[in-house]
């Protein structure tokens, strides 16, 4: 497993969190029983700690299989990810896994453009003007879990990019969101971000300008943001890599 930047939890993981032990306790216990479990708090908390912070090892062997069909089926790749190294799945929440591979963002965008239709700001190469991603495949294959929802995360609404920086969150890159558009669009024939938008705050173009990406008057549409910019449709989408 790869070292991960240790980061604070989000109101919304919190607000998940606390729903799944409260979801745990019977809503009959006795004021007897209760005052016992309240007794033994520090059994309990050292319990609570050994599940949510398990060492042991994950199988994720079923979803790196979907992975490698997926490339197959939609890039004619024969991809190997048994070496890849996958983080551990957040407890808390729906997650879904990505690869992604040494593709360039022209190659992603022709894709989506080959598949439904498509619309980008710019008619240049995508990859000179996305100069800098937190995360690319070049020195190999790697694996992130992003929230499996079809909206970017709500949690991360009004929140600009340069928010986004200055509380040390980890978001899609433009890459990753292209990844997964085109994954979801595979599984379900249809769209992310139909009502909100993607902000890709993982990349930037050489301007310091923030891509973005939604479905909106049925096209997927690429563009952009200044860094500052922030709004309650605009939202990026956390990674766990």
């Amino acid at each position: 497993m790869k070292n991960q930047t240790v980061r604070p939890m989000t109101p919304g993981q919190m607000k998940d969190l606390i729903s799944a032990v409260t979801e745990g306790i019977p809503s009959d216990l006795s004021f007897e029983v209760a005052q016992r479990l309240i007794g033994k708090k520090k059994k309990l908390t050292k319990k609570v700690k050994e599940i949510f912070f398990s060492t042991e090892s994950s199988d994720y062997s079923g979803l790196v299989a979907q992975q490698e069909t997926f490339y197959k089926k939609v890039f004619g790749r024969d991809c190997n990810f048994s070496n890849v190294s996958i983080p551990e799945k957040p407890i808390v929440g729906e997650w879904r896994l990505l690869i992604l591979v040494d593709l360039t963002l022209e190659q992603l965008y022709a894709k989506c453009n080959e598949l439904f239709p498509c619309w980008r700001w710019t008619n240049r190469c995508l990859d000179n003007e996305v100069v800098k991603n937190e995360r690319d495949a070049k020195n190999g294959a790697y694996a992130i879990w992003v929230k499996d929802e079809v909206e970017a995360d709500e949690e991360l609404k009004n929140l600009s990019a340069n928010d986004i920086k200055g509380k040390n969150i980890t978001t899609e890159t433009l890459a990753e969101r292209l990844i997964h558009e085109l994954e979801y669009f595979d599984e379900t024939g249809n769209h992310l971000d139909i009502k909100n938008i993607t902000l890709c705050a993982g990349s930037r173009y050489g301007d310091g300008g923030v891509p973005y990406v939604d479905w909106g008057d049925d096209e997927v549409r690429v563009d952009w943001f200044v860094a500052g910019h922030a709004g309650g449709r605009l939202r990026s989408r956390q990674v766990v890599s």
